[in-house]
């Protein structure tokens, strides 16, 4: 597994490279301008405009100005933010681990609503309980996160006054009542991220796992002796989760544009923020670290994804 590891590590600078080419050019070509604001300022002289952009190399050709990046890229030097007059990759490193806590536990939500239901109902198709569970999973999927959001809000917020609606990252609680005051504000964002995908995944799992419960292996297990809870879980349970695992890792792009909505309206401060923040303000730089750093995350999951297949069918070998 070592060497396949290493493999697909290499393949994959190809398309970070190309990536990066395709995102550093729409955003160079792309209207707008990081020293805008300066040009309707009268205060601002035109000739500091013009240094400001031949210090930061704005008027270089697309070209140099990539290899600029990618240069200090490769340093370890993400630029410097235009609006926050900070480093970037300081900004980034503030915000990555509350995206990534938020995105983690919404998919661990989706996970274990989406295969318990989805394995019960594929053993019992047709009965009450399958056509409750297909119902709720397509009302589920079917409403954006961000009117499930605003429904979370008006009932549990407002009506209920249980949870807060605004995510704060400076609680002034300590110790124990700060875990649990950011236990109460992380519910909802996990919330409406982890049950639209786990709707959504309900149909899948239970899809697979009626595939797999009628073949012959599973028969043969069955006349074994074997117990009908032993032969799904171990047997049938695990073999369906093969194309649920891709689609998993397929889905990867749109479970960080829905992080992305559901941060701005609980007022998350993640990278999803941050990204919006930066296309308003025209910090150039921001917004191609932030995007890069999309594509590497989607990369990675895509990959740990093929690892998982051979752990869940031993017939998978790495070569």
């Amino acid at each position: 597994m070592g060497k396949y590891f290493l493999r697909r590590l290499l393949i994959a600078i190809p398309s970070l490279i190309g990536i990066s080419i395709v995102l550093f050019t729409v955003l160079a070509l792309a209207p707008g301008d990081p020293f805008e604001e300066l040009a309707t300022n009268p205060n601002v002289p035109p000739e500091v405009r013009a240094n400001l952009r031949q210090k930061f190399g704005l008027d270089d050709p697309v070209a140099v100005r990539y290899v600029r990046w990618a240069g200090s890229m490769a340093k370890g030097d993400w630029g410097f933010s235009f609006a926050s007059r900070v480093d970037v990759d300081k900004l980034i490193m503030q915000r990555l681990p509350t995206t990534l806590a938020v995105i983690g536990l919404s998919q661990l939500l989706a996970l274990l609503v989406a295969i318990p239901v989805g394995v019960i109902a594929a053993t019992r198709p047709y009965s009450l309980f399958d056509q409750v569970a297909n119902t709720f999973a397509f009302i589920g999927f079917s409403l954006p996160t961000f009117f499930t959001g605003l429904l979370f809000i008006l009932f549990f917020s407002i009506y209920l006054d249980w949870l807060p609606f605004v995510y704060r990252a400076d609680l002034a609680e300590t110790g124990w009542a700060w875990w649990w005051q950011q236990f109460k504000q992380s519910i909802m964002p996990i919330a409406v991220l982890g049950l639209f995908q786990g709707a959504s995944w309900t149909r899948y799992v239970r899809a697979a796992v009626l595939d797999v419960i009628r073949l012959d292996y599973i028969t043969t297990a069955r006349s074994k002796g074997l117990a009908e809870r032993w032969v799904v879980v171990k047997h049938a349970l695990r073999n369906a989760l093969i194309p649920v695992v891709t689609l998993v890792a397929l889905q990867m792009p749109a479970i960080f544009g829905g992080a992305i909505v559901t941060e701005q309206i609980f007022r998350v401060p993640g990278i999803g923020s941050l990204l919006i923040a930066a296309i308003l303000a025209n910090d150039t730089p921001v917004i191609m670290a932030v995007t890069f750093v999309f594509s590497c995350l989607v990369i990675f999951f895509n990959l740990l994804a093929d690892l998982l297949y051979g752990w869940l069918d031993p017939r998978i070998s790495y070569r």
